[in-house]
């Protein structure tokens, strides 16, 4: 369900980037093991678990959209589209897979480059690495996170329910 007031808003941006901090320091810890491809593989599933449970927890799961009556849903698809960016567009209200996950990891290309250089290097590469996953985790879940919020802000503006 779409939360109703922005007091729950607020509260559920907070749980939300509470969340992304926690896959972030995973992927972070993940980024550490100095095995070529473990970190991205981590990261892939890391995003695919987080993505749809941010939708979830704000509402926008492609289920709990569709649950919705018809007008309201259509109301909410058109709020969609015109507030998310491209990708934010690709990520709400839909079943999230492995190319749209692959395009989030492009958008930090350079980030994940160099994570994936430095590692090699004793103890100061393997921190850069766990830094660099860290920042481009929480980068992407939070700007998923806004996104969401400035759904559900319209959507209460707009008076949907």
């Amino acid at each position: 369900m779409i939360p109703t007031d922005i007091a729950e808003l607020n509260r559920i941006r907070n749980e939300a980037k509470s969340m992304v901090t926690k896959r972030a320091t995973m992927s972070g810890l993940t980024a550490v093991i100095p095995v070529p491809g473990v970190d991205v593989g981590a990261d892939v599933a890391i995003m695919l678990e987080l993505l749809p449970a941010i939708n979830r927890k704000f509402g926008l799961s492609e289920e709990q959209i569709n649950q919705l009556d018809q007008n309201v849903k259509q109301q909410l698809l058109v709020i969609i589209s015109s507030v998310g960016t491209e990708i934010g567009k690709q990520l709400i209200g839909k079943v999230i897979g492995k190319e749209v996950v692959a395009v989030l990891l492009k958008k930090v290309a350079t980030r994940v480059a160099t994570k994936q250089i430095t590692k090699f290097i004793p103890i100061i590469g393997q921190a850069v690495a766990a830094s660099v996953s860290f920042s481009a985790m929480k980068y992407l879940g939070n700007s998923h996170v806004d996104e969401c919020y400035a759904v559900c802000k319209r959507a209460i503006q707009e008076g949907i329910k």
